[in-house]
């Protein structure tokens, strides 16, 4: 099969974006002549040029290129392109539609839900029940029999991202950090703010650490009722809304540990190694979607009610979120001071 031009098709969450450069780099590995497009969701875009193995493209799917428009237009877009090669790990009916009018000779996706049999020139299981996420969409390349395959994200910083990052700790950090991120774009998926007020209060106790906060556009509101719960905030570095999600990584690549949510920042932070304590409420570990590494670690709960969702959702279905109330401060505290101590 002669292929110059692949293209990859994912404008899910940042989360899955990062989960799915295994299979970019599995590319990359198996069509060193070929040029490779990245479609990923408007504002991800900066997060995944430094790499320049692969070429970025954003579909701002909820802005101008919405709708049956906008569509068209990426369509078009694409077609111009000329694509031997097309892979999309993403289910939605608008990128089977897109992928299916991208004009690509060959077409890989999975053969559920039912709209894909008719977008795809081949079509594979994604096996959700019995993978891990970057395996399921590595599961893509089975067609083209590529043999060997790389697992793990590779995370490309800019130099400037990494000069800014570089500046900060030499100006602001003397010893270790903790790093907190209290957001999520989905409500259930946050632990309690008041637990997070507990963990960094009681950071103060641990010798020569300093806690930086960091969250996104439109969680500021979250942080400040956070540390409006935290009496002495001399240990606490608040970067709420003040980075860009390329600092952001390289920022959180110095963390000696990162407390989180299951969101976005996780992803950015243990493919580059850093020590991980996740915390899982609605979502669970076996779904796929978890940090990896002996650095990782995912506090949850045996609740039956788990999972509620792939996502979560914007309120608790059983009214209670007790996967999240019932991992207590303590625990996290414990993995914390292993993590910090290691």
């Amino acid at each position: 099969m002669s292929i110059k031009r692949i293209g990859v098709w994912q404008t899910a969450f940042l989360g899955d974006a990062v989960l799915t450069l295994p299979l970019l780099q599995n590319l990359a590995g198996s069509f060193p002549d070929s040029e490779i497009y990245y479609f990923v969701r408007k504002g991800l875009k900066s997060v995944f040029e430094p790499n320049g193995r692969y070429r970025v493209v954003e579909f701002d799917k909820y802005g101008q290129d919405r709708g049956f428009r906008g569509m068209s237009g990426m369509v078009r877009r694409i077609r111009k392109l000329d694509f031997d090669l097309w892979l999309s790990p993403h289910t939605s009916l608008r990128s089977a539609i897109i992928s299916g009018l991208g004009g690509a000779e060959t077409r890989i996706g999975y053969n559920h839900p039912w709209h894909n049999s008719a977008a795809f020139t081949k079509t594979v299981s994604r096996r959700f029940n019995e993978l891990d996420e970057i395996e399921r969409i590595l599961e893509l390349l089975n067609p083209l029999n590529p043999g060997a395959r790389e697992t793990w994200p590779s995370i490309e910083l800019s130099g400037d991202s990494r000069r800014k990052a570089g500046e900060f700790w030499e100006k602001n950090i003397r010893g270790k950090t903790l790093g907190i991120h209290p957001g999520s774009t989905w409500p259930t998926k946050m632990w309690p703010e008041q637990y997070f007020a507990w963990i960094i209060n009681m950071a103060r106790e641990l010798p020569e650490t300093r806690v930086i906060i960091f969250a996104g556009p439109g969680e500021e509101e979250i942080v400040k009722n956070i540390t409006s719960r935290i009496p002495d905030t001399k240990h606490v570095i608040n970067l709420a809304g003040k980075l860009n999600l390329p600092d952001l990584a390289a920022y959180l690549s110095r963390l000696d540990c990162f407390l989180t949510n299951d969101s976005g920042p996780m992803h950015l932070a243990w493919p580059q190694g850093v020590p991980i304590v996740a915390v899982f409420g609605p979502t669970t570990r076996n779904l796929g979607f978890f940090p990896r590494g002996k650095k990782s670690t995912v506090l949850e709960t045996g609740l039956r009610c788990r999972p509620c969702g792939l996502h979560g959702h914007k309120s608790c279905p059983e009214k209670h979120h007790q996967c999240m109330k019932d991992i207590l401060p303590e625990t996290v505290m414990a993995s914390i001071r292993e993590k910090l101590h290691a």
